[in-house]
């Protein structure tokens, strides 16, 4: 079985929940905590955390938005992941200042260190393995993996309709990638804390090695303030995949589960 990147926990999770589109108000706050739990079929392969702290960064009050992804069990075995994705979030216009990625997926390592300058529509990569630093050309509206899920939250998807898209430019790898994912609808969807009303949505992902097509991945947010991923559905190169909510505290809002 080969677990290069299918167990790229944090990735999946952050390549997949960076679409939760809506209208500026506060979604998220100090101390807020998600955990997930990984499944690779019928294997527990891990867990995946998003943390939000404020802090202060540039001299200008940020959120601090920290994404971690490990594997355990026997998948950890003979395969070890160990993804960390932190980001600073500008309170004044809710758009990154500094990006990090810090990952290792079986020997696989990056260690690379982003700085944002919207102003210019630039953005400067620090590789902090091989100790180069390059400057790359983006949009105004750039997000990085991380902080475009928690962007995303701030808006309102129950002014896109069933069969409608939504997108939003992240840079990753080096270039701008343009995502966009189709609303599928509204469902109930059963959780250990009970059944949460959900918008059922399906981001569309690169077809390849991981993906065993641009529409593989299907996903369920929580259809109230919080616009929280509640679990993903997806079909591997080789294999499926699962994540479900193990663990929440200090949201916003209140979450709505079905009466």
């Amino acid at each position: 079985m080969n677990l290069k990147l299918k167990t790229s926990l944090l990735l999946l999770l952050l390549s997949t929940f960076t679409f939760v589109y809506g209208d500026e108000d506060d979604k998220y706050k100090d101390d807020e905590f998600l955990k997930y739990r990984i499944h690779y079929g019928f294997l527990d392969a891990g867990y995946a955390t998003l943390s939000v702290n404020e802090t202060t960064y540039s001299g200008k009050p940020h959120f601090h938005m920290t994404g971690k992804g490990w594997t355990v069990g026997a998948v950890k075995l003979f395969f070890k992941v160990d993804d960390n994705y932190q980001t600073y979030i500008d309170k004044s216009n809710n758009l990154p200042s500094r990006f990090i990625r810090k990952i290792n997926e079986g020997g696989y390592k990056k260690d690379l260190d982003y700085t944002f300058d919207h102003v210019n529509k630039k953005v400067t990569q620090k590789n902090n393995i091989s100790k180069k630093t390059t400057t790359h050309t983006t949009t105004s509206d750039i997000q990085d993996m991380l902080s475009a899920f928690y962007y995303l939250r701030l808006k309102d998807l129950s002014k896109v309709k069933t069969g409608e898209f939504v997108n939003l430019n992240v840079f990753m790898d080096d270039d701008v990638y343009p995502f966009k994912m189709k609303v599928l609808g509204r469902e109930s969807l059963e959780s250990k804390f009970g059944d949460i009303k959900c918008i059922k949505v399906r981001p569309y992902v690169m077809k390849g090695r991981v993906f065993k097509e641009n529409e593989s991945v299907t996903m369920w947010i929580s259809d109230d303030e919080n616009k929280i991923p509640i679990q993903i559905k997806a079909e591997l190169a080789v294999g499926s995949l699962k994540a479900d909510i193990e663990e929440y505290k200090n949201l916003n809002h209140t979450i709505t589960f079905k009466k």
